[in-house]
């Protein structure tokens, strides 16, 4: 009798909290969002793109994704149609030709593309990380000539910074730039290129400084070298776990002239060049985590509500709703720190703070939602004919590439630190 009592109750609280709701959701649609500061909301112009990018992936992308993850193959056909969407060169103004919006609008654009496959996405997006020094460092001349040719053909170009001994320690690198008159010639190896079996130019890191101990922060140069230029020579295609329509390979350079004209400002500014090109691409990296945790999530949802255990779909089952639900608060969340970073960036603000997070946290759980996507599939995840166990693979390089989640938290730490020493509440 109790029991009924309190069920009984508890259906007419909930009737009215129902009610309660409906009406309080009818009076938030007549609010002027503008009067609330913070919106959720995208423009035309981004739902536009947005609506763009899904078709692409669905018609261009998603077909094909199995074969180039199987082949290793260069998706050059698929790159050259998001080259004529204008998905490509982002980061390149109006004025060369470039696309007229800003990063939280890539964002939304590359995170419907890595839904499909963040190995070709990957290879779609590897430009803007090698143009950023150009962008943010280069002279007119530099721009023209370099920025103007990648929004007039479809071309590539590569970031060429680390080397077999300097990942994370790029203090470390060994690369070596001697000037000679008005050139310099370089002499060095890097390695895990992306982009560079098909680059038509590289920017490259070298050390030009003579004295060994000398800081990083004035021994290292950027260049603009030309991939076709005499003593370039490309190392064999990598194969990679995951994301495998990438070409990823090493460059050697030997005895390799480079015009003073092609030096990003001064000796010793290359340090500070480099690091800064990650505040722009830091969000469209972290965002590519969060097609893929957006991916795992779906392919997990669809699999557990069609697979029965025990006479029910095994979405009903708590230990395996729970995973679900994990999964969506992280993938919200993740979302959520990239538009923060994005959003930064595009105000003219420095985001460094806001870009590692949302790097390291994307990352950290893409990782999580692709491993707990091949459990929820069981055995049948940990076979290649169903999509979880590429989800993984391809998961896993996002903790690594542009700087590893260990490394974005040395960059937390430190703006944490730097900020409340400043007095700045966080």
């Amino acid at each position: 009798m109790l029991r009924a009592t309190v069920f009984s109750r508890f259906a007419t609280c909930s009737k009215h909290i129902r009610s309660l709701s409906t009406a309080v959701n009818e009076s938030i649609k007549n609010v002027d969002t503008k009067l609330l500061g913070l919106s959720f909301e995208l423009t035309p112009e981004q739902v536009e793109f947005q609506q763009v990018a899904k078709k692409f992936c669905q018609d261009e992308i998603i077909p094909k994704a199995a074969h180039h993850d199987e082949t290793g193959e260069y998706p050059l056909e698929i790159l050259k149609k998001a080259w004529k969407l204008g998905f490509l060169n982002n980061h390149i103004a109006e004025k060369y030709g470039g696309s007229p919006y800003g990063v939280f609008t890539e964002c939304l654009i590359m995170e419907e593309c890595h839904f499909g496959c963040s190995g070709i996405t990957t290879a779609m997006n590897a430009n803007n990380l090698s143009q950023a020094p150009v962008v943010n460092a280069g002279n007119e001349e530099q721009k023209k000539k370099y920025l103007g040719r990648m929004t007039e053909e479809c071309l590539f170009s590569a970031y060429g910074v680390t080397e077999p001994g300097a990942g994370s320690d790029v203090a470390s690198v060994r690369t070596r730039a001697v000037r000679k008159g008005d050139e310099y010639v370089l002499n060095g190896q890097k390695m895990w290129i992306t982009g560079a079996g098909v680059a038509n130019w590289f920017f490259v890191l070298a050390r030009t400084a003579d004295d060994p101990k000398t800081p990083a922060n004035k021994a290292l140069t950027g260049f603009i070298v030309d991939a076709k230029s005499p003593g370039v020579t490309l190392g064999r295609k990598e194969q990679m776990m995951g994301q495998r329509a990438s070409d990823t390979r090493g460059i050697t350079f030997e005895d390799v002239i480079v015009p003073k004209a092609n030096r990003l400002k001064e000796e010793g500014d290359g340090f500070r060049i480099a690091m800064g090109a990650f505040d722009q691409t830091r969000p469209p990296v972290a965002i590519g985590a969060v097609g893929v945790s957006r991916r795992a999530l779906y392919e997990a949802t669809k699999y557990s509500m069609e697979r029965k255990t025990f006479g029910v779909p095994i979405c009903n089952h708590q230990a395996i709703s729970f995973m679900l639900a994990d999964m969506a608060i992280n993938l919200e969340l993740s979302r959520l720190a990239v538009h923060r970073a994005a959003y930064e960036i595009d105000c003219g603000r420095r985001n460094t703070y806001w870009a590692a997070i949302a790097k390291a946290f994307a990352a950290d759980t893409a990782n999580k939602a692709a491993a707990d996507c091949v459990q929820i599939f069981g055995g049948n995840g940990y076979n290649r004919e169903y999509p979880a166990e590429k989800l993984m693979r391809d998961a896993k390089i996002f903790q690594i590439y542009e700087g590893t989640s260990q490394i974005q938290r040395v960059i937390i730490s430190r703006e944490l630190l730097s900020k409340v020493k400043q007095g700045i509440v966080v």
